[in-house]
């Protein structure tokens, strides 16, 4: 069983964990805080070890995946101002890259970003396993149930509202 504080990592690292040219990623910046090193020493180190990280462990972004994940994520607000471009990582380069910076820190950070890959991917399975069974439900059952599906949807639609009359009105005279 994890321990609360594994668990809150995992969670926090979930959070880092982005999705670039249809891969899931993290940015250089995101492992260093975790691996307990500057961007700065964690880059040498894949520069000396450039043959352990292959394109598909890593890769570095251009100026306009860079702008857009700075816009969209807050905490990577400071690579706003960066010359350099930052280098995403894998899961398989996020765990290589344990290796090469070799500390205590580096192993046991290591061993939760696999633990949030492995999450992100039961989470992705089980959601793609219920869209199928929904569709197979629909397909299956849509001509029983074409009522209820056709009132669900005419919920779903916003409806026109009423017009009120404006002036004042008359009430019919008694004979």
């Amino acid at each position: 069983m994890e321990d609360k504080q594994s668990v809150i990592a995992v969670e926090r690292i979930e959070r880092s964990i982005l999705l670039i040219r249809g891969e899931k990623i993290m940015l250089d910046a995101d492992l260093a805080v975790l691996y307990g090193v500057t961007t700065k020493r964690l880059n040498e180190q894949v520069k000396r070890n450039r043959s352990r990280f292959p394109e598909d462990f890593m890769f570095q972004l251009t100026e306009k995946e860079k702008a857009d994940v700075v816009a969209n994520c807050d905490h990577l607000k400071r690579l706003k101002f960066s010359p350099n471009l930052p280098y995403a990582f894998t899961e398989h380069g996020a765990i290589m890259l344990a290796t090469v910076l070799n500390s205590p820190i580096a192993v046991h950070a290591s061993i939760q970003v696999v633990r949030a890959f492995v999450r992100l991917r039961k989470m992705l399975a089980s959601n793609a396993e219920l869209a199928r069974k929904l569709e197979a439900l629909e397909k299956k059952y849509d001509s029983q149930f074409k009522v209820v599906f056709e009132a669900i949807r005419e919920l779903m639609t916003p409806q026109e509202p009423k017009r009120r009359r404006i002036g004042f009105r008359r009430e019919k005279e008694s004979e």
